[in-house]
């Protein structure tokens, strides 16, 4: 039965194979991606065409840096070494001398770096400053000119080379991403001395087709030798001067051009150059759904307020109503009514109770013998009160029927059982005048019951 390796064993055993075949190297490149964090150790990759490789520099190993003369010893040859130390930086070319060991945590191999010789910085590197250098001053990076690249675009010029990777990689996630687009290959060198006019010779030819709404330049990753032709000023004059947008993804994402700093937007690689084009699908999917929800309560919110908006109007309309108007009339007459009858036998109560008090005062006063002299009077006086209270309610009977009368004149409707009609136009107005209708217009005649359509046939202005 074969061994089975935990993680830890399996990492420890590469680890002693690589340190014994391994214990110590000299290593050329071209320095990228330096860190320097606060403990004061190095972080940086040693970079040829063909490769990358970690490497770490730790402090205690550092040559020095602050301009002071330090000695250090040569661990090739043993020898001392006397001299002023410089600062690493990117681009370039030193000779590393170091072990190689397995970082354990991420599984990973590095070069832990002894001693470190500078031998020069790169010929395209001091280039590639240079021309960056010329372009920032025509503001070719200026973020000012830089135009918004469109999201999930219908038409896409991609200028590629039409055999690469990329180009797969490209189609591969664009078909997996978006609501469905087209793509058009332009066709183009991307390395070489002729890459540069290919290049620019297929955005020019994207651009005279008039088509596209995004103009993509992709290629895969390289040396810098390999991705040379987007770092020439023909390419990134061409970039400056397109009236599309431009999305550059060109090489890896350690990997910095000129036709990146130039593009609207840059792409890590071709790869995420389609992914900052298309949307993943899933994501407008839920997108759909969210507003399709808030379409949906929009909807619900809306035709709540205008079913409570109807209300309100259908109310106010039933409070004009000429039938409501009456209705309320009546019920004001029929209160006023009550309380007149209430305040009248309150009335008569007040006054017979005041009359029994003064009966009873008189009697006590004079005693049986006046009443009998003043029987005849107050009889009399019984009679006019009798007389002015019936006169008193007879008075209100007159006002209360004069008042119905008055509300029955109000209806406008009484008149038609009467034997009278109303007379309307189609816009719902009352004729009044013979001069208000025309001959051969139709008329609506309200009758007690029932209405009729007609039209006029001959008018005439007489009374």
């Amino acid at each position: 039965m074969p061994r089975i390796f935990t993680v830890a064993e399996i990492t420890q055993a590469v680890a002693n194979t690589l340190e014994s075949e391994f214990p110590f190297v000299w290593v050329k490149g071209q320095v990228t991606n330096i860190g320097r964090p606060g403990s004061g150790h190095l972080y940086f990759s040693l970079k040829d065409q063909d490769a990358s490789l970690a490497v770490v520099w730790f402090k205690s190993s550092q040559q020095s840096a602050a301009g002071s003369g330090a000695e250090r010893i040569n661990p090739l040859t043993g020898e001392v070494m006397v001299g002023v130390g410089f600062t690493l930086q990117e681009g370039m070319e030193i000779l590393v001398a170091g072990r190689l060991n397995v970082y354990a945590p991420r599984g990973t191999y590095q070069l832990v770096a002894e001693l470190v010789q500078e031998q020069g910085v790169g010929a395209l590197h001091l280039a590639f400053e240079a021309l960056k250098k010329k372009l920032a001053g025509l503001r070719y990076f200026d973020a000012a000119r830089k135009r918004e690249i469109p999201k999930n675009p219908r038409r896409v010029a991609v200028v590629t080379s039409p055999k690469g990777a990329a180009v797969r990689d490209f189609i591969k996630i664009a078909n997996a991403r978006g609501l469905g687009g087209k793509i058009r290959i332009y066709p183009a060198l991307v390395q070489g001395d002729s890459a540069p006019a290919s290049i620019t010779a297929a955005m020019d030819q994207a651009l005279a087709d008039d088509w596209a709404d995004v103009l993509v330049l992709i290629r895969g990753g390289g040396a810098i030798e390999d991705l040379w032709a987007f770092n020439t000023e023909p390419v990134a004059q061409a970039i400056f001067s397109s009236p599309l947008p431009v999305l550059c993804g060109v090489g890896h994402e350690v990997d910095t051009t000129i036709a990146d700093l130039v593009a609207d937007m840059r792409a890590a690689t071709p790869t995420h150059a389609a992914q900052l084009l298309w949307s993943e699908r899933e994501t407008l999917m839920q997108g759909l759904d969210e507003a399709e929800l808030r379409l949906s309560k929009g909807a619900i919110r809306f035709v709540d307020a205008f079913d409570a908006r109807l209300a309100q109007q259908e109310k106010g309309l039933g409070w004009l109503n000429p039938k409501a108007r009456v209705d309320r009339l009546m019920e004001r007459l029929e209160t006023v009514s009550r309380a007149l009858g209430q305040a009248g036998g309150q009335w008569m109560d007040t006054k017979m109770r005041a009359l029994d008090q003064k009966t009873e005062r008189l009697e006590t006063l004079y005693g049986p013998g006046f009443w009998q002299l003043h029987d005849a009077r107050i009889d009399a006086l019984a009679g006019r009160l009798r007389e002015k209270a019936g006169q008193l309610l007879e008075h209100t009977k007159t006002n209360l029927d004069v008042l119905d009368a008055r509300l029955t004149q109000l209806d406008p409707y009484a008149p038609l059982k009467r034997g009278y009609s109303m007379v309307s136009k189609e816009d719902g107005s009352f004729v009044r005048d013979a001069r208000d209708i025309q001959p051969g217009e139709l008329m609506h005649i309200l009758l007690a019951k029932g209405r009729i359509a007609a039209r006029a046939e001959e008018v005439s202005e007489e009374g």
